[in-house]
């Protein structure tokens, strides 16, 4: 029989000691959401910006749109990285510290922090910017109806909202990654 209170196990039971505080510290991860929603934010400005100076107008004739496309999904997907990266790292590195806990439940923990920091702040930023993600995958979001036989119509569009799934795949996996990290740092303090 295992208990939680020594003044009540009987002899031979085994007493667990009480946890050290909550599981989930909800601080931590939206300051890590905020965190990584703000560096986003600067990220894709800089981009913007980047690739407005690359384009030329005195260009004669149309410019070539396909190094723009590359460099565009290169730089959302190096965006997201970084921006979860940083969120979860401090998701898990400003979360309280778990005494008594074993180093699997904190690694679970650190990882879910990290997860969730980068889940809240993708929400987040869908909210705030959805015309400018309207506008990267090439549809009026007011058409939401339309918008999937719209991706199935024209590949480019499908291809820019394929690749924009992987960058935030990659922003999930990097957040987690990172809050492990700042979880062990956390912990070695």
């Amino acid at each position: 029989m295992v208990q939680s209170d020594p003044s009540n196990a009987p002899a031979g039971s085994v007493v667990l000691p009480h946890p050290s505080g909550p599981a989930v510290s909800w601080a931590a991860i939206f300051a890590g959401a905020a965190g990584a929603a703000a560096l986003s934010l600067i990220l894709l400005v800089l981009g913007t910006g980047l690739g407005l100076a690359a384009a030329s107008p005195w260009v004669s004739g149309a410019p070539d749109a396909e190094p723009f496309g590359t460099a565009a999904v290169v730089w959302i997907c190096f965006t997201q990285v970084i921006a979860s990266g940083m969120g979860g790292y401090l998701a898990g590195r400003l979360r309280t510290r778990w005494a008594d806990t074993q180093q699997d439940e904190v690694y679970f923990r650190d990882t879910a922090h990290g997860f969730l920091a980068w889940a809240v702040s993708s929400l987040a930023t869908a909210a705030l910017l959805t015309p400018v993600i309207g506008t990267i995958l090439g549809t009026d979001m007011r058409e939401a109806t339309s918008a999937a036989a719209v991706a199935v119509d024209n590949s480019d569009q499908a291809h820019r909202a394929l690749w924009l799934f992987v960058s935030l795949l990659m922003g999930a996996f990097f957040a987690s990654l990172a809050a492990t990290l700042g979880g062990r740092q956390r912990d070695t303090d």
